[in-house]
């Protein structure tokens, strides 16, 4: 691109359009004269490929070329901002920067893409894909294009929903001046309108909250469940899980973020703003709503508090009909993992049939990408921030789409490897533990038995347990006071502070145990070590035990999660220094506890399990604390709780969704490879139609399809590497898409039309075939072994082929 092209000052004239063109310290004029038809400048600016910065009389005009070039750059890196992108021009020209070029470039992009959106309005009435929730049902084939003669899964679409509050936008009045009136809207479907969402505002009933409660963290003070004393209830442990009254924003944001869904491999399906609020039930719940309208039953949602979520959907108006529909909450592989064990049992993809290795935070991986964009979206008014988030949302989706098949790729990869190397390992534990298959789903039930039946002390024993620890501390202070006279006379000359302070909690002492006997009604104080002593002590050592074990807990968990906040892409330097010495400083605080865990797992009768550092390293240890965390039943002696028992019994369970996982895949295989085969029929028949009828737009539809295509042919290479597999258990071939009457069109199945699209084909195919035979690796001996297939080599033949398709069809 020559850099005389990119911005000109327009002069106007009667017959001519004068433009000074830019060239470093140069300047060159030339003129454009307009045709007989053109009643303004700017048909003219945009007959010569430029949009003027004015609808009537532009002095600035931009070029298409430029606007292109910064809409892709801008998409492929959300931080460049149009602020940026005048910069860089004006240093190119070398000329000054002046804050109003923003604006004007701003104007013209506008239009840019109003003009892209109206022409790919008529590509879609022309390829019948303007109907109602089109680009829902058609936007991930692996998940939607479903096809007459499948097998029944368990879930028939499997969705992750989450919210992320980077994508704020604060609210023009607090710089006390009056928001410019902006009637324009959002153009995509991806949004769920704030009067749809606003539906279910009043779906909960706002919990009553102690006012003395002012922690904000994660990790709120409240009273742990009466009847699972040593459980952290998922409500306490997440905020986002916490009652609607704590999820405020502050007052200086409009929209304090967005809520979407994405589908099993990341497609964005749905959006909504976050409005003045934080986290609220009512997102979900529209978000929700609108995916069973659209999908219908059998469907599966992962949301990081889907355990707390699945009571506030069920007690909802929504609440029957997702029960109808066989609706299934759960919560994200990463997030299920900072849950009590409870909850994993019941919610963790690993141990729900049917998931395969759904993990079930797309949502995440979407966030790091758009958290880009908070720069460029924070002062914009809300059409901007809308047009923004759309265009970042549809390139992302069409890069998950040229990712597709090597997502398939590697998924069938790795779930044949795990088949392979659990059921090796399995059949070796069982030998040599004498197990069967029949005896892990027994380990998870008596293991879901055990945790059910913890229960809490009667409130008289937790009294007594109250009293034998404050007769404890009486003892103590006593023995301080009266074990030597001259030790506190020498006390009273060194420190007579220290005395009045030993002084004052020795009386305190003497009142709790003072009030414990009033509440116990006892007429005569216990002994230290008599009977009614002895009963209750071990109680109050596992009590400590149980606190000790708690606190380690909660350290870890903040450890794990300022680890990823650590790698967070975007993060400051200032911030991630503060977080390393932060862990730092907790590492050895986990030391600490450790080290007072291990004294009071010593102090029980029996011993408990001793805690090292290495053994908390693993983010899956999180699970564990609640077996820690065993009461009166001694459970060591238990086969589900033996540690040979429960990792043969983890694996049984990966082996299960590996094989899930193996099921879903061959499904998702040949829907994609025959989404790709309709729609080169289609395409090819509108671009024929429209040849006649409107060859320009033929031509747009043409120029787009040679990307599509080329596309698509890295597809259909990858799928076929997939097919000869060794282990390939899937249905070779095309199938016949599921007649739904949401989808486009009927589907020709007579073969391909003529025209440019079938002779692509054509080409396609031959290069395909070509590159088969030549390359010696495709042969069927060299995927016996699956580790042996280097996955870059065939990334990088891949994109050479693409590359090659390129150059022949331009």
């Amino acid at each position: 691109m020559r850099l005389n092209s990119l911005i000109h000052s327009v002069s106007l004239k009667r017959s001519l359009i004068s433009c000074t063109y830019f060239f470093f310290a140069a300047r060159r004029r030339s003129h454009l004269r307009p045709l007989p038809s053109h009643q303004y400048p700017n048909e003219t600016l945009i007959y010569y490929g430029y949009i003027g910065c004015a609808p009537m009389y532009p002095s600035v005009a931009i070029s298409l070329r430029t606007l292109a070039a910064y809409r892709q750059s801008h998409r492929t890196c959300p931080r460049f901002s149009i602020q940026s992108q005048c910069k860089t021009l004006c240093y190119l020209h070398d000329i000054p920067y002046r804050p109003y070029l923003k604006m004007q470039f701003s104007a013209a992009y506008d239009v840019f893409l109003e003009i892209l959106h109206r022409i790919n309005q008529r590509l879609r009435q022309a390829l019948k894909r303007d109907t109602v929730n089109w680009r829902m049902l058609n936007t991930c084939p692996a998940c939607f294009y479903k096809l007459d003669d499948e097998p029944a899964l368990d879930f028939e679409w499997l969705v992750s929903i989450d919210g992320n509050n980077s994508l704020k936008r604060w609210d023009s009045s607090i710089y006390g001046t009056t928001a410019r009136s902006d009637s324009r809207t959002a153009r995509s479907d991806y949004w769920i309108h704030a009067d749809a969402v606003d539906k279910f505002e009043n779906e909960v009933k706002s919990r009553q909250v102690s006012t003395d409660l002012r922690n904000d963290d994660d990790w709120e003070d409240e009273p742990t469940d009466p009847d699972h004393p040593g459980a952290f209830t998922c409500v306490n442990r997440w905020r986002n899980a916490g009652p609607d009254s704590r999820k405020k924003m502050f007052a200086v944001f409009q929209e304090s973020g967005i809520f979407i869904a994405s589908c099993r491999h990341r497609f964005v399906l749905l959006a909504c703003d976050m409005i003045r609020s934080g986290e609220l039930a009512k997102y979900p719940i529209a978000i929700i709503d609108k995916l069973l309208t659209v999908y219908g039953k059998n469907g599966g949602c992962a949301y990081d508090i889907g355990c707390a979520f699945s009571k506030t959907l069920a007690n909802s108006t929504l609440g029957p009909r997702a029960h109808d529909l066989s609706f299934r909450m759960m919560v994200g592989a990463f997030h299920g993992h900072a849950h009590n064990r409870r909850c994993q049992l019941d919610w963790h993809p690993m141990y729900i049939s049917g998931t395969g290795h759904t993990e079930g935070e797309g949502c995440e991986h979407i966030f790091s990408a758009s958290n880009e964009l908070a720069r460029s979206t924070r002062h914009a008014n809300r059409f901007h921030r809308h047009q923004a988030i759309e265009e970042h949302f549809a390139f992302w989706d069409a890069d998950k789409y040229a990712a597709l098949s090597n997502y398939l790729w590697t998924h069938y990869r790795e779930a044949l490897k795990s088949v392979r190397l659990l059921t090796a390992e399995l059949e070796t534990i069982k030998a040599e533990l004498r197990l069967s298959d029949n005896d892990f789903p027994g380990f998870f039930d008596q293991e879901r038995i055990y945790l059910d039946g913890l229960k809490q002390p009667a409130p008289r024993d937790r009294l007594s347990i109250r009293y034998v620890e404050v007769l404890d501390e009486l003892a103590e202070r006593r023995y301080l006071h009266i074990g030597s006279l001259e030790q506190m006379h020498d006390a009273l000359k060194q420190a007579r502070i220290r005395v009045n302070s030993s002084y004052a909690k020795l009386q305190h002492a003497e009142g709790l145990v003072a009030h414990c006997e009033t509440l116990l009604s006892v007429d005569e104080r216990w002994l230290i070590g008599g009977d009614e002593y002895k009963r209750f002590k071990e109680e109050a050592t596992l009590g400590k035990y149980r606190t000790a074990l708690d606190e380690l807990e909660r350290l870890v968990v903040m450890r794990l999660f300022e680890l990823s906040k650590l790698s967070l892409s975007g993060t400051g330097y200032k911030l991630r220094q503060q977080i390393s010495k932060a862990l730092q400083r907790r590492s050895d605080t986990i030391r600490n506890a450790i080290n007072r865990y291990n004294i009071q797992a010593a102090s029980l009768i029996p011993p408990r399990q001793t805690i090292a550092w290495k053994d908390i390293a693993e983010y899956s240890f999180l699970g564990e604390f609640d077996l820690l965390r065993d009461s009166r039943t001694d459970i060591q002696d238990k086969d589900w709780a033996r540690p040979a028992h429960r990792e043969a019994t983890t694996k049984y369970f990966k082996l299960c969704r590996a094989r899930e996982e193996i099921i879903r895949l061959n499904i998702e295989i040949r829907r994609l490879r025959t989404a790709i085969h309709d729609e080169t029929i289609d395409t090819s028949a509108v671009i024929d139609e429209l040849l006649v009828a409107n060859p320009l737009l033929a031509a747009e539809l043409k120029r787009q399809w040679r990307s599509r295509a080329a596309i698509n042919a890295v597809h259909t290479y990858r799928l076929d590497q997939i097919e000869r597999l060794f282990g390939f258990s899937g249905i070779s071939g095309i199938g016949t898409r599921l007649a739904n009457p949401a989808f486009s069109r009927p589907v020709n199945t007579n073969g391909a039309s003529s025209g440019e699209c079938g002779s692509l084909t054509t080409y396609i195919a031959l290069i395909l075939a070509t590159a088969q035979a030549e390359n010696p690796d495709s042969s069927a001996s060299e995927f016996h072994d699956i580790e042996a297939l280097d996955r870059e080599e065939h990334e990088v033949v891949t994109e050479d082929m693409a590359d090659f398709l390129y150059s022949i069809n331009d």
